[in-house]
């Protein structure tokens, strides 16, 4: 290790302390929780409405149509007659990616007439499809006398960043001109400082009547029960990349549904006797393959809506790792994206080492500017162990040789990575410490500034080495290890193996807290433990690196009270110094960490604790706005009658939120596949009580096919193979 890789960034920043990181970080101005909200998104775009399928009728939210990191459009408004339609009701469909919002007239004065409210209907249908929105308003008049209309839409283009977006604050930007370039089509187009042109492009069919800047207007005549529609398009361009002309709606909207049933056609279904339970599935499947995104190299599920639809390493892999039963297609494309994408270089700036994994990718101006670090920022220490794990765990499940024969200079690269530059010191541990102040202060999945401390609330000096980190580091090298075994490298799998047992030794010696029944969140630079109990010792029963004589009291400590809520177990328990439940990492609840720990706790045959958070998650789930788990919630007290408390900028939908469900119901389950052995396995299955049968079908192994149902009798589960091809054996065992 080089001198210079020693003297990178020694001290930690407390909450006390500045830190640029927070310039980065999400100003709640205003609550994504306040009011129902819908999301749309394909490829690259994304769209935050309002119930009404409008954007910006408030000031200073997060609504727009964006693309790449910037926001193309920051206000729409549908006005019939000048007024604002009464909702009756919006929906985003989980098998369209489509929104579909119904509304009908406020009561309205055209000329010396009264039109009584609920006389037309408007139906608007929209979706997103290569970086344009499509919308159609169908209009209905159920009265009895023939009508004439006039119908708005209003609309601008603000061309901010996402980081603008989230809270921080710029000295200067481009340059923004909007002309009226035809009788249909009004043009904005942003003069970036990066050099590049992005441009939104609006219009409307039939031609509208009037038209300006910011304004078109449609006039509709109805005869009784009549009919008619209005089509929008919105088309994204940036001109760093190619762009396709807007299409028929109707073919569009033809493509789109074809695309969605294409990405789910080969999955494994889940039904249940609970119609809320399939609900939640239906939402979670719905949610994923709307953040999936396809590239040259595959499906990468991007983060989340609002504040991360892009590529993070972290993120990727770990919803592909509790998708692996489900779809192991998303794992594959999550390898090869990250293998294109590994860092080749040192580079400061991004916080890049040679054979580093990728944090996250940025396309937005600030990012090209590098005002923030992200445009390829690799400021995570957990994705390059985690990304050697899922390809172990990957082949196992697939015996796709030839995928991991095409990254392995990869895989060897995050090796040596792991070695050179991970492990700072040489103590067989893997620390962080950013390289420049703008990079991440703590490279965790924790990453607030705050996360990290010692039990008397100071702030640790690192570098730091993480508790689930190493937990990571030794599950990878066991998997490199399996995968080197299968290539055909011997010598490479004993030195794998051995060096994972001593970290396994080293991590007991220095992690493990007697006092607190689990272990330390993690060692500071000079190697003493921050003795702070969390829900980071829960990834290390996940990554099974827990000696199996304290897996029962790491257990015990997490489902404590002061950890578990009732709604699920919380990043740090109550009575810590920094515990606040309205915190980002210091006390929230996140359904991933409760999934993870739920699989952990299974690992060790810890089942009826696992299925108790399976069951707590699921109860906090029904209770979110379409069933769907969002990126965090509050960690208060479960009260009767009430339901969890939200957080107010959390991602809904974010792709490990909606993967934990399967992560938590595999975790249940016991069930994993094996290709090696040929084995779908069912390991000591439980159910909770909400469910009596379940049946899961088109569940593959190889060329094998099976479909089960599994029945629970009090706490007993019996399975049945309901269709089966192939020559997969299916064993359960009690």
């Amino acid at each position: 290790m080089s001198e210079s890789i020693r003297k990178i960034g020694q001290a930690m920043p407390g909450p006390s302390s500045p830190n640029l990181w927070s310039e980065y970080e999400i100003e709640a101005t205003t609550s994504l929780t306040d009011r129902a909200l819908r999301n749309l998104k394909h490829g690259d775009a994304f769209a935050v409405l309002d119930a009404h399928g409008d954007i910006g009728t408030l000031s200073d939210t997060a609504e727009g149509l964006y693309c790449r990191d910037t926001r193309f459009l920051s206000r729409l408004e549908l006005r019939v007659e000048g007024k604002r339609p009464l909702l009756l009701g919006s929906a985003v469909h989980e098998d369209k990616a489509a929104l579909s919002v119904e509304l009908a007239n406020p009561d309205l004065r055209i000329g010396d007439e009264k039109l009584p409210r609920d006389t037309i209907f408007l139906h608007r249908t929209k979706f997103l499809w290569r970086a344009i929105c499509y919308e159609r308003v169908s209009v209905r008049n159920y009265g009895a006398a023939r009508r004439r209309l006039r119908i708005d839409l209003l609309f601008d283009a603000d061309f901010r960043d996402m980081f603008e977006v989230r809270g921080t604050r710029r000295l200067r930007r481009g340059t923004t001109t909007v002309e009226v370039e035809a009788p249909d089509r009004v043009a904005f187009r942003y003069a970036g400082l990066d050099r590049v042109e992005r441009c939104t492009v609006v219009e409307m069919a039939p031609t509208p009547v009037a038209i300006d800047r910011q304004r078109m207007t449609a006039e509709v005549e109805l005869g009784p029960y009549e009919q008619r529609s209005l089509f929008l398009t919105i088309a994204c361009l940036d001109k760093a990349v190619a762009a396709e002309p807007p299409m028929n709606f109707l073919a569009a909207y033809r493509d789109t549904r074809r695309a969605r049933r294409a990405a789910t056609a080969g999955i494994a279904t889940v039904s249940s006797s609970s119609n809320l339970f399939d609900a939640t599935l239906g939402r979670a499947v719905s949610d994923i393959y709307t953040l999936v995104t396809r590239s040259e190299f595959g499906p990468y599920p991007y983060a989340g809506i609002p504040w991360f639809n892009t590529v993070f390493g972290r993120d990727g892999i770990i919803t592909a790792m509790m998708m692996l039963w489900v779809d192991p297609e998303i794992a594959r494309g999550v390898l090869r994206t990250l293998a294109a994408m590994q860092a080749q270089a040192i580079d400061p700036e991004a916080d890049a080492q040679p054979g580093k994994i990728l944090h996250e990718l940025r396309h937005g101006e600030m990012a090209r500017l590098r005002e923030v670090p992200f445009g390829r920022y690799y400021g995570t220490i957990d994705a390059t162990p985690l990304f050697v794990m899922l390809a172990g765990l990957y082949l196992r499940r697939t015996g796709d040789v030839a995928t991991i024969k095409s990254i392995w200079p990869n895989i060897c690269a995050a090796l040596r990575w792991m070695d050179e530059y991970g492990d700072r010191d040489g103590d067989g541990f893997i620390e962080y410490a950013r390289a420049r102040e703008s990079g991440l202060a703590n490279q965790g999945w924790k990453d607030s500034h705050d996360a990290i401390f010692h039990a008397d609330g100071s702030d640790p000096v690192g570098p730091i080495a993480l508790c689930e980190v190493q937990a990571y580091a030794y599950a990878a090298k066991l998997e490199a290890a399996a995968m080197a075994r299968r290539l055909g490298h011997e010598d490479m799998a004993s030195t794998l193996t051995a060096e994972a047992e001593r970290l396994r030794i080293a991590f007991e010696s220095s992690f493990w807290c007697e006092e607190l029944g689990t272990y330390a969140i993690a060692l500071d630079g000079e190697k003493r433990p921050c003795r702070v109990p969390s829900s980071n010792a829960g990834h290390a029963l996940f990554a099974g690196i827990v000696s199996p004589e304290r897996a029962r009291s790491v257990g015990a400590s997490l489902l404590k009270p002061e950890g578990f809520s009732g709604w699920g177990i919380r990043t740090l328990p109550a009575g810590q110094p920094r515990y606040n439940p309205m915190s980002y990492h210091n006390g929230s609840i996140w359904p991933h960490d409760n999934a993870l720990i739920a699989i952990g706790l299974s690992r060790y045959s810890l089942k009826a604790e696992a299925n108790r958070v399976f069951c707590a998650i699921f109860e906090a789930g029904r209770h979110q706005d379409m069933s769907r788990l969002p990126e965090l919630f509050c960690g208060f007290n479960r009260r009767p009658h009430r339901a969890p408390t939200p957080y107010p900028v959390a991602c809904a939908p974010q792709a490990w939120s909606a993967a934990s469900i399967f992560g938590l119901l595999g975790a249940c389950l016991g069930l994993s596949l094996d290709h090696e052995r040929n084995e779908i396995q069912l390991q000591e299955p439980v159910m909770p009580d909400f469910l009596d049968e379940l049946v899961i079908r088109n569940l593959r192994l190889g060329s094998s096919r099976a479909d089960i149902r599994l029945h629970r009798y009090g706490t007993d589960v019996t399975a049945n193979v309901l269709a089966r091809a192939g020559n997969a054996r299916i064993i359960v065992s009690k």
